[in-house]
């Protein structure tokens, strides 16, 4: 999408939704910056500035809209970056993994030197790695602050400062009224101390009942639960375990999240899963355009990631060769011998998902026991192993075709696990399970050659078009072959 000066101010006077989180715009007359949605009145031209990300705007001493809340505004696909080094350190950052203080510790993750981390962020974003990291963590804590009843001082600890103080002191600068004030301001309406409540943006349109179809098949009993309106599942990360809840608001472009008052300290985390997991940061205008008629039927449909990347892995395995519901049977049953029990307030949600650890230290027979065959039970103890080991990294931004040959070069992995693997995990809209039996049925051609041909047209969109051409195939009658 070509953002020129103009195309940006257009899109701001006629709120157009296409555009949400693809730029921000500082009025230099209030010293505020909104989304180009905002409901204010338009601001005059000549004192606009369009910037691509939050942070910029921050930099330039501009502070946050209370009413269209930047921190609420999708984001942007990996395909959209300029920079993979970039992107892969971004999702480190919302995953909540890095502090102020570690910059050098994420760019030897990275495998480069924190001088050109510094360099290839400022080129790319504007910002400095501290400064996205501030401007992160600040909005973080506005979030929390409006849409929760969390203690201030818990709220800091959350968005990672070091202490109440700097957070304070950081929120006064950049805001001009301290956290008090803000929560003050924002208490019109009632919140739950044992809930968490709070929205995430897209850009319509969504297809928002596909969606819960394909997760609703591939649905853990015990783990997950999908019902006409909504998904549920439990969560455990790093120890701290709760449930979560997402379904569609009737009244914006967005999802509307709850979640148990127990999992507030990975807030950030689950946040950036869900987005993932939902497509959220896709933009569907410019993925349509390129898929033409395939996308007319289902405008709209996403490509479902992967909150879980190991839980999505594991069930990708156990769907070789074999139908939809048999593996989501198979993954059911190591659920309940492998996954921890847990007490929400869903008859429906009472297992945690089995985490590595646990499968990596079982032997095959035990896996076979539960009706996995021999072979598959040593794949799944082997991946375990390596995932644990760190030999295998499943984030988005990572390289797409050395994670495809390390998955590969497992025993029992083949093209498509992988390829499928690097579709929900790894959120690589490029991704084409070019050996895939209803892709080949929906397109009519069984030569590898020939549907890769057939399907460069629409790079670099193409698990797009697989979602859409499996849909193709629902119409006509359920599919039960190797895919998905």
């Amino acid at each position: 999408m070509n953002l020129t000066q103009d195309t940006c101010y257009q899109a701001l006077i006629t709120r157009d939704q296409r555009f949400d989180g693809l730029f921000f715009v500082a009025v230099r007359s209030t010293h505020i910056y909104c989304r180009p949605v905002c409901t204010v009145r338009p601001p005059q031209r000549k004192n606009c500035t369009f910037y691509e990300n939050a942070a910029s705007c921050e930099r330039d001493g501009y502070r946050p809209c209370l009413r269209c809340r930047p921190e609420l505004a999708p984001g942007n696909a990996i395909i959209d970056a300029k920079s993979r080094l970039v992107t892969h350190a971004v999702n480190r950052i919302e995953d909540g993994a890095l502090s102020i203080d570690s910059i050098e510790q994420l760019a030897t993750e990275l495998g480069v030197t924190s001088r050109h981390l510094r360099r290839v962020f400022e080129s790319e974003l504007g910002v400095t790695p501290v400064q996205f990291v501030q401007t992160q963590r600040l909005l973080l804590a506005k979030r929390l602050l409006t849409d929760t009843a969390m203690p201030i001082t818990q709220i800091a600890m959350v968005s990672r400062f070091s202490s109440v103080r700097r957070f304070n002191a950081l929120f006064v600068e950049r805001y001009r009224l301290n956290p008090s004030q803000l929560r003050k301001s924002t208490l019109s309406r009632t919140v739950s101390s044992d809930t968490f409540i709070c929205q995430l943006s897209f850009r319509p349109p969504y297809d928002w009942q596909s969606m819960l179809d394909f997760l609703r098949a591939r649905a853990c009993p015990g783990v997950e639960f999908v019902d006409e309106n909504k998904y549920m599942r439990t969560v455990f990360i790093d120890k701290i375990t709760g449930w979560l809840s997402v379904s569609l608001s009737e009244k914006q472009s967005a999802l509307i999240v709850t979640l148990s008052a127990s999992l507030a300290p990975k807030f950030l985390q689950i946040l950036t899963r869900l987005k993932r997991l939902f497509d959220l940061q896709s933009n569907p205008e410019l993925i349509e355009g390129q898929l033409g008629n395939l996308a007319k039927e289902y405008p709209g449909l996403r490509v479902p990631g992967a909150f879980d990347q190991f839980e999505v892995s594991i069930r990708a395995i156990l769907g070789q060769q074999v139908s939809v519901k048999t593996a989501s049977n198979l993954f059911g049953r190591l659920a309940k011998q492998f996954g921890s029990k847990i007490t929400t307030p869903f008859l429906e949600l009472n297992l945690i998902t089995p985490q590595a650890s646990d499968l990596a230290t079982t032997i095959p027979d035990e896996l076979s026991a539960l009706g996995i065959m021999p072979a598959r039970a040593k794949t799944i103890i082997t991946f375990a192993k390596s995932y644990i080991d760190h030999k295998l990294n499943l984030q988005p931004g990572v390289d797409y075709e050395s994670t495809i040959s390390k998955l590969i070069a497992l025993p029992g992995i083949g093209e498509w696990t992988a390829e499928y693997i690097a579709m929900r995990c790894l959120a690589w809209p490029d991704t084409f399970l070019h050996g895939d039996l209803g892709i080949k049925k929906a397109l009519g051609i069984t030569s590898k050659k020939a549907l890769l041909q057939e399907t460069e047209k629409y790079r670099p969109w193409r698990a797009y078009a697989a979602m859409h051409m499996w849909k193709s195939l629902e119409i006509k009658e359920p599919i039960v072959s190797k895919h998905r």
